[in-house]
């Protein structure tokens, strides 16, 4: 029964490689010729690639000039079995922010069947680097190490992991935020350096429009994808619409950070990639990589119910089984199926609400866990000395009654004990 993790992950390593070896996904091969065209003047985003456009940053364009040059099969497979490598990192990394000792291989195995982690290797998506690069640098934030670097690096591959900086600074983490901001604008100036047309045209001109992605698209699940779909065009969604991603933007900040001063950066972690989910008005179904730390949140607190209720819904991902139609919807729309064509965004929604209402009941298993060692008496230098004595002092048993010698002079050393200890400030 133990061996069943292994085997099953052994199943998934191997589909992985044969996936990458015969299917030509769509989001690779784009960022593939996105390395051959960043250096090509604007052409990276005045021509489409593979009949679509190249939406992400000039940086993640000028990082895949060096597998441009390999031939599009062995570049995918490696491709693949690096996200597969970061995506196991990410888990560790969880795990460990988690303090709980779970197997890596139940983690990953089961991971890997979460929609968002495999619809990524299915488009050869970025994702998981970018949860493995964030869950990185704030594990370093739980340690209280410096950090920042890999939020930059993040942040300038693609735009969504910034809310993290903003994360960094509401908590008061404003060297690590200054970092992530160097680290991101070196980044973006090395991608200057390298592409300087397309740089300038992305920053001025393309990286705020939506217009060349499909916002009404089932995997779009915004809430501007949402509204999009319910009033049947982005058109009808007037001005209105830029109070609801700023209400949630601040709200879950918020949230996130009342988690954080707590010390629970799994907790802040979860809220925060969710709060940049609701904010974005692109959130494909590929991008809730986010549901991992969420899911590990639910597990380390014992929320067994939801968590497998959670971890079901991203699994069978049943937005997609929502009737097609032609456009310029392609999914159909009717009132009774609203909940399930938005089934993340709703999921996303009842999570930060959730954590608004753990907020209110108590704390977390970590926090608990460091209120109970604060509880405790405080331990002063002769208290120390004691404990790495076994208790004895001086060859005497410090006990509060009669000691080996008798007398008051044995219950000395035990009052000068809880003297210091009512006397110790930390």
């Amino acid at each position: 029964m133990k061996r069943w993790p292994t085997f099953v992950l052994i199943i998934e390593v191997f589909v992985v490689v044969v996936f990458s070896l015969t299917y030509d996904s769509l989001d690779f091969r784009i960022y593939w010729l996105g390395g051959h065209a960043v250096t090509d003047g604007t052409r990276l985003y005045d021509e489409q690639l593979a009949a679509h456009w190249f939406t992400n940053t000039p940086f993640m364009a000028a990082l895949f000039t060096p597998m441009a040059a390999l031939p599009l099969t062995p570049a995918r497979l490696m491709w693949q079995l690096t996200s597969l490598a970061a995506f196991t990192w990410a888990c560790a990394t969880t795990m460990k922010l988690a303090g709980h000792r779970v197997s890596l291989k139940v983690a990953v195995a089961g991971g890997l069947l979460l929609g968002p982690v495999w619809h990524s290797f299915f488009q050869g998506q970025v994702n998981l680097f970018l949860l493995a690069l964030v869950l990185a640098d704030l594990h370093r934030v739980a340690q209280g190490r410096p950090a920042g670097i890999a939020i930059g690096i993040a942040t300038a591959i693609k735009l969504t992991p910034g809310i993290f900086i903003v994360l960094l600074l509401v908590t008061r983490r404003t060297r690590d935020a200054f970092t992530a901001a160097v680290s991101f604008a070196v980044c973006t100036l090395l991608a200057y350096a390298v592409a300087p047309d397309a740089s300038r045209h992305y920053w001025l001109h393309t990286f705020y429009d939506t217009s060349r992605v499909g916002v009404p698209y089932i995997s779009n699940q915004s809430p501007l994808g949402a509204l999009t779909r319910t009033l049947r065009g982005t058109a009808d969604v007037g001005d209105w619409y830029t109070a609801i991603p700023l209400t949630i933007g601040i709200t879950g900040l918020l949230i996130a950070a009342a988690w954080a001063r707590r010390g629970d950066w799994l907790t802040a972690v979860a809220v925060t990639g969710v709060t940049g989910l609701l904010v974005s008005p692109i959130s494909w179904a590929h991008h809730w990589v986010w549901i991992v730390p969420a899911l590990a949140v639910l597990i380390r607190d014992k929320n067994r119910t939801i968590a497998i209720c959670g971890y079901t819904l991203f699994a069978l991902a049943p937005m997609w089984w929502t009737p097609y139609i032609p456009e310029p919807l392609s999914f159909g729309w009717h009132l009774l199926l609203l909940p399930v064509a938005n089934c993340y965004l709703l999921a996303g929604l009842f999570f930060l609400g959730h954590m608004v209402v753990r907020l209110h009941q108590g704390v977390s298993t970590i926090t608990k866990e460091a209120s109970m060692r604060r509880s405790q008496p405080p331990r002063g230098r002769l208290s120390m000395r004691l404990a790495r004595t076994g208790g004895r002092e001086g060859g005497l048993e410090c006990t509060a009654g009669r000691g080996a010698l008798g007398g008051e002079g044995a219950a000395r050393p035990a009052v000068r004990f809880w003297r210091d200890a009512r006397e110790y400030r930390p």
